[in-house]
């Protein structure tokens, strides 16, 4: 940690983020216990409802739970939820849910409906906003900010302690142990990308436009950086694409002069990611590569990484290329035209 201590990243706190990440692991206990309940009262399937951003940051939530287990999970949209329902959801589902702000509109209404129905809503949010009135369990954040690093290790233990107790994941325990210093191993990666993420922004942040393409457990972080982060906080032109649709339309887009964003994973979809770069590196003179495995976590088992690999994407791009982008478009991160500004 020397290093840590005597470089500086711009717009972060390292000592303020340590003690946040500190907070964060202490709340595990209380989400295992809350786990612990689910499981011992039964459940017939999963549902894991989100808008938005909170969308995105639970599709790795539902990457990871396909793959480790048989249980029935549906990742859904709470708009598309308030209008069209869904057939799967029953007396003796769980809805798993979040928003940091608890009065997210649609997620608001869904949630209203659901608890109404006698359905358990599990609901990450502060007890006194709407929605942690309407929620049967609430989840407190233990920090103040909404940093997805600290909000993805709380789905972890909630998802693998569920897991761990439909005898689906064994290295629940080995897992906790082995991310105890996580924040301090994110400090130091945040370190050696930031060198990195000042070069892709001075060189891309005023492009008309950018291709965003990744996979697996990346997919919700691609999407979160390129709309939530670059359309919606930068006004900047996005396409996003999974690397297993990359080759059936966008890379008709793909020439010289064109950016192309490849987010890179270290579960079974890195084939497809692998496949995307070698496309690109041939046909355009733009191609940024930001690959979690360049990023080490000290004492981490290599079954573990991917479960770590949204962690290292939200500290290289979320963190601190959004910041270095936010220096060369000079457009406030906070400032929005339309988002919450009135009705619509």
């Amino acid at each position: 940690m020397s290093e840590t201590e005597t470089i500086q990243l711009i717009k972060f706190d390292i000592d303020q983020y340590l003690r946040d990440g500190d907070a964060t692991i202490a709340k595990r206990a209380e989400v295992e216990a809350v786990a612990d309940k689910i499981h011992d009262e039964g459940y017939e399937n999963i549902f894991l409802l989100g808008i938005g951003g909170t969308f995105d940051e639970l599709d790795m939530v539902r990457y990871f739970m396909n793959k480790y287990s048989e249980v029935e999970v549906h990742l859904i949209n709470a708009a598309e939820f308030n209008v069209l329902g869904h057939n799967r959801l029953k007396k003796n589902s769980v809805v798993i849910t979040a928003s940091a702000s608890g009065d997210t509109k649609e997620i608001v209404e869904a949630a209203t409906k659901i608890s109404a129905e006698g359905i358990r809503v599990v609901a990450f949010t502060r007890p006194e906003t709407p929605l942690g009135k309407i929620s049967s369990t609430v989840i407190a954040a233990p920090v103040a900010t909404g940093r997805c690093d600290y909000t993805y290790m709380l789905f972890d233990v909630l998802m693998l302690r569920l897991l761990n107790r439909r005898g689906e994941f064994d290295g629940y325990q080995r897992f906790l142990d082995q991310t105890k210093n996580l924040y301090r191993d994110l400090v130091d990666i945040r370190i050696k990308f930031e060198d990195k993420a000042n070069e892709i922004a001075r060189a891309y942040a005023h492009e008309p436009y950018s291709i965003f393409v990744g996979s697996g457990a990346l997919w919700g972080e691609v999407v979160l950086f390129s709309m939530c982060i670059l359309e919606e906080m930068q006004w900047v032109r996005t396409r996003s694409v999974t690397s297993a649709e990359f080759f059936h339309g966008t890379l008709e887009l793909v020439e010289p002069g064109v950016p192309v964003f490849l987010l890179k994973g270290e579960d079974e979809c890195r084939a497809l990611d692998n496949r995307v770069e070698a496309f690109c590196e041939k046909y355009t003179d733009k191609l940024v590569v930001i690959d979690t495995a360049e990023y080490a976590i000290d004492g981490l088992d290599p079954e573990f990484r991917p479960l770590i690999s949204p962690f290292i994407a939200t500290a290289t791009m979320h963190e601190r290329l959004s910041k270095h982008y936010e220096t060369y478009t000079k457009h406030n991160l906070d400032y929005r035209r339309y988002y919450r500004q009135f009705s619509y």
